[in-house]
Parts: C-alpha cells; sequence; structure tokens
C-alpha cells in the first residue's frame, strides 16, 4: 500500500488516446464485458457494453482489483486470451470485439507484502489469471532517506504549484488566460517548459530537461500505433524462440519461481513487448536488439528480487555524494531560489541568413507534399535541397537548420530518417504538423 499504484493509473489515462477506468469493488462480471437489458417501452432484449468493449483498442485501468469477487474475475478471461465478448443469454447470441489492453494495481493478499513467503503466495491471483497478463511488477515501499526525500519534495511542490487556470503566476502578470497565442504555443511544444516551482531547482547549469508534453505523447503514441506495423526478421525470430526455450528450463529448473508462470502465452507476450520496441523507435523491422529490450523487462517482471539488505544503496549513495561533492567544487550551481537562469553565451552554428533558411524550408515543403511521401532521410533531403536552390547547402549547414527547427519545436533529430505528418496542405506552408527524425 501507498505506493502510488492509483497515481501510475491516472497517468495512463490522461496519455492514452483511449482509457476506461473502472475499480475491483465497483465493477462486476457484466459491467466489464457486456450486460442484456430490456427496453422499458417495447420490451425487447438488447445489449449494453462494458468498459472493456467500449474500451476497444484502447486501454483499461481496473483499481484494486484484488477486492474484485472471483466470479467477475473469471468473467475478464476470454477478453484477456480472445479479444472478443461472447453473449449467449436471452435468445441473444453475439460476439463483440475488445481489442485492449488491461492495466491492473492490487494489494498482496494479507494487506503488506510478506517478505518470507514467495511471490505467488503474497500475490494470492490464480495462475489461470496470472499468465494471460504479459507483466508484473512488485512495487515495495522501501525505507531510503533520499526516496523518502524526493518524494516529500515532490508532494510539496505540487501543493505549491498553481497553474494559471487557477490564478498562478501566469494569470497574474495581466496576460490573458485563454489566450489563442498562449494555446497554439502549448499545441505546438514538445518539451515542458521548465517552471521552478512545479519541477524543483536545477542541479546543473544549463542542464536540458527531456521532458515531453503529454500533448505531443498523445499523438506520438497515436502515430506509431496505427502508422507503424513492423515485421519480425529471421534474427529475431531465432533469438525470440531460443530465449523462451531458456525461460521454461530456467522455471522448471528454479526453487521458488517468478511472479508469472511461464506458459506459451510467455511467446506471445516476448512478441508484443519486442514489436512495442520497435514500434516507440518508429521502425519497420523487429530487430534483436528490440527482442533484448523486452527480455530485459520481461526478466525483471518474473525474477523479482526483493531488497532485503540497504548496504549496496547506501554505498550507492556514498558514491554519489563524493560525485555531487567534486561537482560543487568544479563549479557552482543554481540555488532553490533562483527562478531564470543567466543568458548562456551564443555558440557559433553553420546557420546562414534568414533567406536561406526560408528558402529551405519552402523546397523542402514542396518536395514533401509534391511526391506524397512520409519518409525521407537527411541524405536525400541535402540532394533535393542542392538541386532546386540557387545556393550551395552543406552538410553542416542542414544539420544546423534541422536543429534550429528542432529548438523551435518543429521536429526532433535522432537520427538519419525523417518521419512526417501532414495536416493542411492547402497554404502554401511547409504543410506539416510535425517532424520526427529517427535512426532507421
Amino acid at each position: 500500500p501507498s505506493v502510488a499504484k492509483s497515481q501510475l493509473l491516472r497517468a495512463i489515462i490522461n496519455i492514452a488516446p483511449l482509457a476506461i477506468s473502472t475499480t475491483g469493488r465497483g465493477s462486476s462480471g457484466v459491467g466489464l464485458t457486456a450486460a442484456v437489458t430490456s427496453d422499458q417501452e417495447t420490451g425487447e432484449r438488447r445489449l449494453e457494453a462494458g468498459a472493456m468493449v467500449l474500451g476497444d483498442r484502447g486501454v483499461v485501468c481496473i483499481d484494486e482489483f484484488d477486492k474484485m469477487n472471483d466470479q467477475d474475475r473469471v468473467a475478464i478471461h476470454e477478453v484477456m486470451e480472445q479479444q472478443t465478448v461472447t453473449i449467449a443469454k436471452a435468445g441473444i447470441h453475439a460476439s463483440l470485439n475488445a481489442r485492449c489492453s488491461v492495466v491492473a494495481a492490487a494489494n498482496p493478499i494479507y494487506g503488506t507484502y510478506d517478505r518470507s513467503l514467495t511471490p505467488t503466495k503474497n500475490i494470492g491471483l490464480p495462475d489461470s489469471l496470472l499468465s494471460r497478463f504479459d507483466l508484473l511488477f512488485i512495487v515495495l515501499d522501501q525505507m531510503d532517506a533520499d526516496i523518502d526525500r524526493h518524494i516529500s519534495e515532490h508532494v510539496l511542490r505540487m501543493h505549491r504549484f498553481r497553474s494559471p487556470i487557477d490564478g498562478g503566476e501566469a494569470a497574474l502578470d495581466g496576460s490573458s488566460r485563454y489566450g489563442r497565442e498562449d494555446e497554439a504555443d502549448a499545441d505546438s511544444s514538445v518539451f515542458v517548459k521548465y517552471n521552478r516551482m512545479l519541477h524543483g531547482r536545477k542541479t546543473e547549469r544549463g542542464r536540458k530537461r527531456d521532458t515531453l508534453t503529454i500533448k505531443f505523447l498523445k499523438k506520438y503514441i497515436h502515430y506509431a500505433k496505427h502508422r507503424i506495423q513492423p515485421e519480425l526478421t529471421d534474427e529475431a525470430s531465432e533469438h525470440i524462440a531460443t530465449a523462451y526455450a531458456e525461460l521454461r528450463n530456467a522455471s522448471s529448473n528454479a526453487k521458488t519461481g517468478g511472479t508469472l508462470p511461464i506458459t506459451a502465452r510467455t511467446l506471445e507476450t516476448i512478441i508484443r513487448l519486442s514489436t512495442a520496441h520497435a514500434k516507440l523507435k518508429l521502425s519497420r523491422k523487429v530487430t534483436k536488439v528490440d527482442v533484448e529490450a523486452a527480455l530485459k523487462v520481461l526478466n525483471f517482471a518474473i525474477y523479482h528480487k526483493e531488497l532485503t539488505e540497504m548496504e549496496d544503496r547506501e554505498q550507492e549513495r556514498q558514491r554519489e555524494e563524493a560525485r555531487t561533492h567534486r561537482a560543487d567544487r568544479q563549479g557552482p550551481t543554481t540555488t532553490a531560489m533562483e527562478v531564470d537562469d543567466t543568458p548562456r553565451a551564443q555558440q557559433p552554428t553553420a546557420i546562414g541568413s534568414l533567406e536561406r533558411i526560408e528558402a529551405f524550408k519552402a523546397i523542402f515543403g514542396q518536395h514533401m507534399r509534391v511526391n506524397h511521401k512520409d519518409t525521407i532521410s537527411i541524405s536525400e533531403v541535402e540532394n533535393v535541397v542542392n538541386a532546386g536552390a540557387d545556393g550551395h547547402y552543406s552538410r553542416a549547414e542542414i544539420v544546423a537548420i534541422l536543429e534550429k527547427l528542432q529548438d523551435d519545436n518543429i521536429l526532433m533529430i535522432a537520427g538519419e530518417t525523417v518521419h512526417m505528418i501532414h495536416c493542411g496542405i492547402g497554404d502554401g506552408s511547409i504543410g506539416m504538423e510535425f517532424l520526427v527524425c529517427t535512426a532507421p
């Protein structure tokens, strides 16, 4: 208890494009799947969709999963395995799609986690249900001074922070709360603007905070989920088969066992996690690197080892304090009372004049619109721009212009491939909502 399970579910509901929230005590089997009701006027039987049917192609968050009755819990077995809900009641026989992901949060069977028992006995759920979950994480309330201090500082900052809508600092300077310019900036921004009251003090001067906005995360997840369909390569398939055989062998030889039983569903879990990792990179193929990343997460979830001693963490904390002490002696850091950072010296770049930047954007935007292309490499951008421009653009200048557009929250540079999302190409602008550059 008290490890922010409900807060995690709330974060998923805010980020997911489609999410349904429910609780174990307030949900029944028909409420989660589908119910047969009678029309008050005509008396005819009709079907009413439950939470999992309404959450088709989305996420269903179930809090207090351990408080649900066993009969109601069995009702979701078919949904988690076949992704459908079959109803055969009152002369109605129907099959409804329920292709949703289930995220459940539960407390141990004894209220608190007993370290002397195995994870399976602490969880108290049948293997037939646990095997249908891809991952199971045991979150413990560790007594550590550093973690407790970070949590307390975060809670205090959340109590002190007031958003502009609630009459915070941005609304007291005379600006409009609902200005269209502010809304446009918020819609196009990729990273969250730093706020000392909300994010705390900066430990290093000039450190860039890579905190993505919720709106950008929604767009990115929606694009990766619906536009990217990776394919398994031969190397990845062989690695998945070998890893599954090793997991089965390790589970049979283990004395205590893990949090999840190793069944044929685990093989599908590895495939889904590997595909999801490839989608996150906007890659068209599932490679061995994606499989290794999926196995790392799966091994951590299955063979979760509780921290019975604090010696390792205490040693790590001492090493961190030593590194912090050396960093303090090398240069000063900002204090908690500092609100604005001093402007840093401007670094020389390879960007040309403003006219060359506008010409670059015009040629590049026209090429993407005419050819109806979604992806393009930076090398191809160099060839296209130099073919249509009056002056020559060097590779360094093109990269510098892309970095400037990245600073303006127009694109992200992470590799050599540019993925483009079209929106309203009727005007003469570059015709894109945002660009994402990732490694192939």
